[in-house]
């Protein structure tokens, strides 16, 4: 099978979606002529004109409300907000109408928008521009939060969350663009909520979504050498959960550490934990183990940043404690 880069595959996933439905298009800060800030939609412009990929001011508030008004009116935006920090210029939008509009309206009318924001730490970017906030979301009723690690997942999941008639927040990790991985050629779809066994193992269960699957991964390798074998669980999205493929991974292995880039204190890791004991008590060895990062805004400076963001150090030692 073929191997692309993370945004290759979510050019390919628009396109395709943008060639199947013409009521499909993007819009967002230098997306159009640039390409996006990613290369996320470099090369879409040129084949699917400016009426379809429509660069827009420095606006994300109003970028979110005309998408908004547009999908009530029967279109499918995929709207780009440059980073996911510029989400918070844009809650009220965000929380206040796109999750809520369907609800509100005792399911009258659909909102099919896709709003794409990448996020996450590693990148010096400091404090204000390297949020890992899919918590802040995923709290919020009415809008699906989908966090792909891979680009197989990235071009599988966007595609059906174009195709979803709920508003979907689709979070991309500016650390994961450039990786690669196999994609297939042909058309393919992944449900939202359909957890993925990136791992298999049978001494504990680590939980790890986007740019932490990987370090899940690799803490896995070092584990195995010490004669401990992880099963590494990606959720793929954060809403809907699959809390089925978690419980049946940790009622075998009777261990689990939950793994998020987001601050630990009332992040995802802590629902997870909390569902985990709750409905796993008695087949548990072990407390679940959380990692996460500092509770501090990210610094700047590299060493600090480092120091502050969770890696494989952090999920070996948290799975050692459980495990020996």
């Amino acid at each position: 099978m073929r191997e692309i880069r993370y945004y290759e595959a979510l050019i390919e996933a628009m396109a395709e979606e943008m060639r199947l439905d013409e009521n499909v298009f993007l819009m967002g800060e230098d997306i159009g002529l640039f390409g996006g800030t990613f290369r996320a939609t470099e090369g879409l412009m040129a084949e699917f004109g400016g009426r379809r990929v429509r660069d827009t001011p420095i606006a994300e508030a109003g970028i979110v409300g005309l998408a908004l008004g547009a999908a009530l009116a029967g279109l499918r935006p995929v709207p780009e907000l440059m980073t996911m920090n510029f989400a918070m210029v844009a809650m009220d939008q965000i929380i206040n109408h796109v999750a809520k509009m369907t609800y509100m309206f005792g399911g009258q009318c659909k909102i099919p928008i896709t709003i794409r924001a990448p996020g996450g730490g590693g990148t010096q970017k400091a404090a204000q521009h390297s949020h890992s906030i899919e918590s802040w979301f995923v709290n919020a009723p009415g809008i699906r939060v989908v966090i792909p690690s891979t680009p197989y997942d990235a071009k599988g999941l966007l595609k059906s969350s174009i195709r979803s008639d709920d508003p979907v927040l689709f979070i991309e990790h500016e650390m994961l663009y450039s990786i690669q991985g196999p994609v297939p050629e042909g058309e393919y779809l992944i449900p939202l909520g359909e957890a993925d066994v990136k791992r298999r193992g049978s001494d504990l269960t680590i939980v790890a979504w986007s740019k932490m699957v990987h370090e899940a991964l690799r803490a896995a390798e070092r584990l195995a050498e010490e004669g401990i074998e992880a099963e590494v669980i990606d959720p793929r999205s954060l809403d809907p959960f699959d809390w089925d493929a978690v419980y049946t991974s940790v009622a075998r292995t009777r261990r689990c550490v939950v793994v998020e880039e987001g601050w630990r204190t009332v992040g995802v890791g802590a629902e997870i934990a909390a569902r985990v004991q709750e409905h796993l008590f008695h087949e548990l060895d072990a407390p679940v183990q959380r990692v996460a990062a500092a509770d501090v805004p990210l610094p700047y400076a590299r060493n600090l940043e480092q120091a502050a963001l969770p890696g494989a150090d952090d999920i070996v030692r948290a799975a050692l404690k459980i495990t020996t």
